[in-house]
Parts: C-alpha cells; sequence; structure tokens
C-alpha cells in the first residue's frame, strides 16, 4: 500500500505574523516556516500505518516555492520515503491544489491520501473535500482516529452529538484532526537520513497545473486592538458597569 501525504509550508504557529505596511498581506520576510501542523498530523499517521506494517510508502508531496524543501526534508525526517515539490512563486487556491494533486494520484496510484484538515493560514477547510470529488473517491474528514483492514478504512470523527464512525472502500481521502496523535519529534539521525531520501522537483506544467488565481485579495488588516480590561470589587459593581458603562443590560 502506498500513502501519499500533501502537506503546506505555513508560518510556524509560535510567531506572532504581521500585515505588511502596503495591507498587501502577511509579512514572512524572516519569519520561521514549518509545516502546517494538521499536515505534521497527516505524516505521523502515514508513518504509524508504515510501522505497523499497513503501508509499504509514504510519499510526502507539497506545492510551493524552492524553500519548500525544507518542509519536505522535515516529513522525510519524521518517517517518510521520498518528496515531490510542485515548485511555483504562486500562492495556489485550494481548488488550483485539489487539480494539482488530482494529477499526482493519477500519476502515483496510491491507495489512501492523508492530509490535514485544514491550513492555519488561510483556513479555507476545501481541499481534500475537492480532491475527493474530483477523484469519485469516499473521504472521511476530520478523522480522530484510522484503521485500516481488508482494503477499508474505519474513520471515527468528531460530529455536534458525539462521534461519528465511518467505513470507507479504498482508495480514499482522509483529512486529520488534532485529536488523530501526537507527531513525533524528528531526530538528528533521521535528519541526517532525509537528506539522502529522494525528492522530485516537478514543474506546474508536468501536472498541466494552471495556477492563476481566482480570488483577489484587495486588502489585509490586522484585527482591532481591544482596550485593556478592568478589576471589580464585587459582582454588583459588575452589574452596574454593565449597564452604565458597557451599557448590554438593561
Amino acid at each position: 500500500m502506498k500513502i501519499l501525504v500533501p502537506i503546506k509550508r505555513v508560518v510556524d504557529y509560535n510567531v506572532k505574523v504581521h500585515v505588511k505596511a502596503d495591507e498587501s498581506g502577511v509579512d514572512t520576510a524572516n519569519v520561521k516556516m514549518s509545516v502546517n501542523p494538521f499536515d505534521e498530523i497527516a505524516i505521523e499517521e502515514a508513518v504509524r500505518l508504515k510501522e505497523s506494517g499497513k503501508a509499504d510508502e509514504v510519499v510526502a508531496v507539497t506545492i510551493g516555492v524552492t524553500k519548500a524543501q525544507e518542509q519536505l526534508r522535515t516529513a522525510m525526517a519524521i518517517g517518510a520515503d521520498r518528496g515531490i515539490l510542485v515548485e511555483t512563486d504562486i500562492a495556489p487556491e485550494p481548488l488550483a491544489v485539489a487539480k494539482c494533486l488530482k494529477a499526482l494520484v493519477e500519476r502515483e496510484r496510491p491507495d489512501l491520501v492523508i492530509m490535514g484538515k485544514q491550513a492555519i493560514d488561510d483556513d479555507f477547510n476545501q481541499t481534500g473535500q475537492m480532491l475527493a470529488a474530483l477523484l469519485g473517491w469516499a473521504q472521511g474528514t476530520f478523522a480522530s482516529k484510522l484503521q485500516l483492514e481488508s482494503g477499508q478504512a474505519t474513520i471515527t470523527r468528531e460530529v455536534d452529538g458525539g462521534l461519528e464512525t465511518l467505513l470507507l472502500p479504498l482508495p480514499a481521502i482522509v483529512t486529520t484532526d488534532l485529536r488523530l496523535n501526537e507527531p513525533r519529534y524528528a531526530s538528528l539521525p533521521n535528519i541526517m537520513k532525509a537528506k539522502k531520501k529522494p525528492l522530485d522537483v516537478l514543474k506546474p506544467g508536468d501536472l498541466d497545473a494552471d495556477f492563476s488565481p481566482r480570488l483577489e485579495t484587495l486588502k489585509v488588516r490586522e484585527p482591532a486592538r481591544r482596550k485593556a480590561g478592568v478589576k471589580v470589587a464585587s459582582v454588583d459593581e459588575l452589574i452596574h458597569k454593565l449597564k452604565t458603562e458597557a451599557k448590554v443590560l438593561s
């Protein structure tokens, strides 16, 4: 069994982002970049499946700039066998990513695609669902548990009423939730080994991919600054302030 794991290069979740002076987007100059946290969970799950004997090969793939090779090397240090970079300077939108991944799936012929449910930079939460629709594959989103048995995947996912269990025929698309696992830290020996693992670099034209934007960002602004809170001595004083100052009570 081959597992394909799409990942994304994003600003590290520990970094406080700032908007560019011209309000055209988020300033990423000299900012630490990392693998999207949900995608790290996807890599970890794929590697665990390989370690348990359920999979034979894990392939990490990303779409982005040349420096995104760093994130692919991180995925390989965690345990992916090889990486594929579709090199482009354009930040592709979810539908373009899904179409590109469809071409990669047809090229690589994986039995399972595991990917993060969303990226922490744009929060679209669309690519996995779009890819499943384009391929006509079964999908299990927001997976908090994944089991493979007899050519089928059993997915447990959280819904408003509790837990939902899905039985999916393979091949299938699975998107990962935070509760699926806790990604391991890449050890130094594995980081060194990852440098020798194969990494293929493709161009969008190799996959007939078109990353031309369909949306235009007009302006990006930081949230309005909140005023500092105040301490009150009693419940009566709180109610008084809510009535007279905040005017949220009558």
